[in-house]
């Protein structure tokens, strides 16, 4: 009994992280590419993505303190980490990415520094989110995976 409520705190947090917008159908995906040979995946993944990005916010961290802003590199740069975010169905740091890039266009600086900061937060949320997400999921073990609602 202790471990099916257990499952159901899991799924709920699951649930949760899609209610929030903090994620997408992407996640779903990935999850399907699980299997008992690599169960751990969905997870290695995200582990990926977070180490990979670090320097990506680095950088845009470093470009966003020169002056006079390069837009082109801030974009490219942008350009890169939304597609990482959007491989893991990181839907909210995703949107972020997009604004973002949209202020470059428009060469507004301020609206990039904003939105930087908005989705320096938001990465940061998801990640503290994902990484309680999969310490609860290893410590109940497998369980067939709950369908999002739509």
């Amino acid at each position: 009994m202790e471990r099916t409520q257990q499952h159901r705190q899991v799924a709920h947090m699951r649930q949760s992280l899609f209610d929030q917008g903090l994620l997408d159908e992407q996640f779903v995906q990935l999850e399907e590419l699980q299997d008992d040979a690599n169960p751990n995946f969905v997870e290695e993944v995200v582990t990926l993505f977070y180490r990979d990005s670090a320097r990506l916010v680095l950088n845009i961290d470093q470009a966003l303190d020169k002056s006079p802003l390069d837009f082109s590199k801030l974009d490219s740069y942008m350009h890169q980490f939304k597609g990482s975010a959007s491989s893991i169905g990181a839907k909210k740091v995703k949107s972020e990415c997009t604004l973002f890039r949209e202020y470059c266009k428009a060469g507004n600086g301020e609206g990039c520094m904003k939105t930087f900061q908005q989705l320096k937060k938001d990465y940061a949320v998801l990640r503290k989110k994902l990484e309680t997400y999969f310490q609860m999921a290893r410590q109940v073990g497998p369980v067939e995976t709950a369908c999002r609602r739509k």
